[in-house]
């Protein structure tokens, strides 16, 4: 028996795929005739999307559930994702919690009791959001040492394209979203699921999804969320270079610089092959933006090997550089490595590695004055009245004069004169809506700034 409709409150943790399936489950719910609850009124039903991705993920999701519970004592709470597939005993013995969905593959059979009747054919918006997150594949068959999230995502599972291509028209006619994100748990594997026991031509994979949503109509681009740089295929680099709304920006994961590490890491590269990767992308586009991710102080890392890793990072490039200190899972292989980095060595090492990142990242921002770039603008400028600030198809940060009443999600084609800290400066180009009130024509910043 459905329970009454009435408000709910969704809070999430963790991913872009964690963020997209709440945004899904809200919709739902919707459509069974609840309602989002207002801020600070209490809601009658709670549903929290946790994550497992280490043993930190897990204790924000307790404090959540418990902070919910305590400002919803009357509200059922729903708790599913990554740590109530993982522990779903351990979930459900937390304050308050009414039900725990361990199987997301049965999501809407366990949404039922809440008046859920039936599948959604996608998202028709993503609240909170200027740019909109598409889930297009699920599950990693990969098994890197220190990763428990193909144990709680096992299998693949990719979205035809005809139904991604659709869901990706309805967010830009419908929704009027300039930017649409492919995600997924392992994105470089799409349509490796659709695609067995099928000829060459009747395959399906990432670069045929960018083939087909570049027909689409509407003003918008399209951006790759990770992959694995051996995924960087020419098949994928034709697409994007030959589609211009595809923006020039890969985030290739390296984890580590060390072949040593890499092997107990049990990723499926080394080195070279990551730099060779490098090379091909920077030969395919034009000027692209590599971010990636890094964990410092893996099990067994000695000096040399973390010199391993600030190597390959100086000599990629890298915009930008996620930084992770490894943290112990249980469950993974992983765990039981000897060796553990001392914490006074892991942290220092993360320090130095962080101002090599900025490093770089910087020589990337510099790289790109005096070139035209299409921003996205997202936000005011905290520090500067009467300018906005976005995100670049290159990823970086750049402030323009404007006001976000008149340029808020609207994609700007900019000039970028000069650098400020982290962020670039630009000049809108002609035709962008001018400010209500006068304007200085050129930034009166010299062209590198601290």
């Amino acid at each position: 028996m459905a329970l009454a409709q009435g408000t709910v409150r969704l809070a999430t943790l963790g991913c872009k795929v964690n963020q997209y399936e709440t945004q899904y489950v809200q919709e739902l719910l919707e459509a069974a005739g609840w309602t989002v609850a207002a801020d600070g009124e209490p809601a009658d039903l709670c549903v929290v999307n946790t994550c497992t991705v280490t043993h930190e993920a897990d204790a924000k999701g307790r404090q959540l559930v418990r902070r919910l519970h305590h400002a919803n004592p009357d509200a059922r709470l729903v708790v599913m994702g990554c740590f109530a597939t993982r522990d779903p005993d351990a979930v459900a013995a937390l304050p308050g919690v009414s039900h725990v969905i361990a199987d997301k593959e049965r999501l809407v059979e366990e949404l039922a009791p809440y008046g859920v009747a039936g599948p959604l054919a996608g998202i028709s918006r993503f609240d909170g959001h200027q740019r909109a997150f598409v889930k297009v594949q699920d599950g990693c068959l990969l098994r890197c040492a220190y990763c428990i999230i193909p144990a709680v995502r096992p299998g693949l599972r990719s979205r035809p394209v005809e139904e991604i291509a659709e869901e990706v028209r309805r967010l830009v006619e419908d929704a009027g979203y300039p930017e649409v994100v492919l995600t997924g748990i392992h994105l470089g594997h799409y349509g490796i699921d659709l695609s067995r026991g099928k000829r060459r031509d009747q395959m399906t994979r990432l670069w045929h999804l960018l083939d087909r949503l570049a027909t689409l109509p509407g003003d918008f681009r399209v951006r790759l969320s990770s992959l694995e740089a051996a995924e960087a295929r020419s098949d994928l680099l034709r697409a994007m270079a030959g589609h211009p709304r595809v923006v020039p920006h890969l985030h290739l994961c390296l984890q580590s610089g060390s072949n040593a590490v890499l092997a107990r890491m049990n990723r499926r590269y080394r080195r070279e092959d990551f730099l060779a990767t490098v090379a091909r992308v920077r030969q395919a586009l034009d000027a692209p933006a590599l971010t990636t991710d890094v964990i410092v102080g893996f099990p067994g890392e000695t000096d040399a090997d973390f010199q391993a890793t600030c190597a390959v990072v100086r000599e990629a490039g890298f915009a930008g550089v996620h930084l992770f200190s490894y943290s112990r899972r249980d469950g993974t292989p992983a765990a039981s490595l000897p060796d553990a980095v001392p914490p006074p060595v892991l942290a220092e090492r993360r320090e130095r590695l962080r101002e090599l990142a900025d490093e770089t990242a910087a020589t990337y921002r510099r790289s790109l004055v005096g070139r035209t770039l299409d921003v996205l603008v997202e936000s005011p400028d905290p520090g500067r009245a009467g300018h906005v600030r976005g995100t670049a198809c290159r990823s970086v940060t750049v402030t323009l004069r404007g006001h976000l009443s008149a340029l808020r999600r609207r994609r700007v084609p900019v000039e970028v004169v000069g650098v400020a800290g982290e962020s670039l400066l630009g000049e809108p180009l002609p035709g962008t809506p001018e400010p209500s009130r006068p304007a200085p024509t050129r930034w009166e910043l010299p062209l590198v700034a601290g």
